[in-house]
């Protein structure tokens, strides 16, 4: 089995959550071959071996360092076909995920998304376990076709260091001005030290921080743990936070290995975006508040008294 996976990289940088793909690929068998696309550091691409890719590909083309999804599944198609794989993985994201449907429409691939365990493989046929229902619940499905396109949910495999780094291998996708019919005009990037959907601990606070005036203790607990900020959607709402912050599921879906809501009830949509966290921490002055009943961990209390003591805790253990 050959597996190609799909790597995403944001400032030059490899993502973590491409990471996983790679070291997912290896947990899988077979051979490992990555493909960067676009502006990236070669050293961040030759540590792709250290989690298991045996060949590391860059298409170095300025062009696609923007995200335009017909160029992408042009050049993955091709390298699929180049490299002779049967599989491509890669990460579920706003990108990864609408990449991968064209991708396995254009090579007439199987495909399965939300993927949270590597497959069980026998007779050419996948068994794949799938999260459905916002988390709730899994499916279990078969990829029997000869190609296949598996995409992996964050924290579906564990990003560890298992060999040594490999050299970069310049690659051509041969796309045209047709694959560039779609151009970007505009990007409005984010703001914060350390950005939600990549957060390994995630701080967010609800209606229960009484106002915007009383975030800081909330964005000194962050900057303790190394933690990017979040919120419920009233608070985006009403101003208090900006959108971006929004977690939930109409906002941004994370899965982080810690999430702490403070003073947040737990509306189900608020559930729907963090019911993937590895450890959920609550802290809520009503006992009876519903996220209690998601947590691994719960603080009833005020949070104002709560946080900075909590915070000086972290520091005092560092």
């Amino acid at each position: 089995m050959k597996i190609l996976v799909f790597v995403e990289t944001a400032e030059g940088k490899v993502k973590k959550t491409s990471l996983e793909a790679v070291a997912y690929a290896r947990n899988m068998g077979g051979e490992v071959v990555a493909l960067a696309l676009g502006e990236a550091d070669q050293s961040e691409l030759g540590n792709l071996g250290k989690y298991g890719a045996g060949k590391v590909l860059h298409d170095a083309d300025s062009r696609l360092s923007h995200g335009i999804i017909q160029a992408y599944s042009t050049a993955i198609s091709k390298a699929i076909q180049d490299e002779q794989a049967d599989t491509l993985v890669l990460a579920g994201s706003t990108l990864g995920t609408p990449v991968a449907a064209r991708v396995a429409a254009r090579i007439g691939a199987g495909i399965a998304t939300n993927i949270v365990s590597v497959p069980e493989v026998a007779g050419g046929e996948m068994k794949l376990k799938k999260s459905i229902y916002t988390g709730k619940a899994f499916a279990w499905l078969t990829l029997s076709g000869s190609k296949k396109v598996i995409v992996i949910k964050k924290n579906a495999a564990s990003a560890q260091e298992v060999a040594a780094p490999v050299s970069v291998t310049p690659f051509q996708s041969g796309l045209t001005d047709n694959d560039f019919s779609t151009r970007i005009t505009s990007i409005e990037k984010a703001t914060g030290e350390i950005l939600l959907p990549e957060a390994n601990i995630v701080v967010s606070g609800g209606r229960g921080m009484k106002g915007p005036e009383n975030w800081g203790m909330l964005e000194e607990l962050a900057k303790t743990l190394h933690a990017a900020t979040g919120c419920s959607k009233p608070v985006s709402d009403m101003g208090w936070r900006p959108h971006h912050e929004h977690v939930g599921q109409t906002g941004v879906k994370v899965a982080p290995q810690l999430y702490i809501a403070v003073g947040i009830s737990g509306a189900i949509q608020h559930l729907a975006g963090v019911n993937s966290s590895k450890y959920i921490v609550v802290i809520n002055k009503d006992p009876e508040a519903p996220f209690f009943k998601a947590a691994d961990y719960g603080i009833v209390g005020d949070a104002f008294e709560i946080i900075p003591k909590l915070t000086e805790a972290i520091k005092a253990a560092k």
